[in-house]
């Protein structure tokens, strides 16, 4: 499947996989994810992309997008703070670089760029790139 028909589906379709109905007692953050997961990728914003990768939701696809996000702007901004998707990149499971080792080489050509960070970024970084 090409690039551009894979960002004119949702998540759902993609995985193949629905979620069943939400519960009455939902908490925001799963209804949020779950509303996400029904969008097209390619039409999910900057905080879309954060807090379902920072949930671990749809690696595979959100990914590549996120990245391509973080070359044009590394500081990518959803609605928490300055660089907040590269934080949630960055802090993905170990295991997600080992399957996706292009995805882990070009994360790392994006941070070696980087200088004058928050701190706490900055740690987030280096913890990465000891990986």
């Amino acid at each position: 499947m090409t690039r551009s028909r894979s960002r004119n589906r949702s998540l759902e379709e993609l995985e193949r996989d629905r979620w069943p109905a939400l519960p009455a007692d939902a908490t925001r953050l799963v209804a949020t994810a779950h509303a996400l997961r029904r969008r097209p990728v390619g039409e999910l914003t900057v905080e879309g992309l954060r807090l379902l990768i920072g949930q671990d939701i749809g690696l595979p696809y959100l990914l590549p997008l996120a990245l391509k996000v973080l070359r044009d702007n590394p500081m990518a901004e959803g609605d928490m703070y300055e660089g907040d998707l590269l934080s949630a990149v960055l802090t993905r499971n170990l295991a997600v670089w080992t399957e996706s080792p292009e995805l882990g080489r070009e994360l790392r050509a994006i941070v070696s760029e980087l200088t004058d960070l928050p701190p706490d970024l900055q740690q987030k970084i280096e913890r990465f790139l000891i990986l």
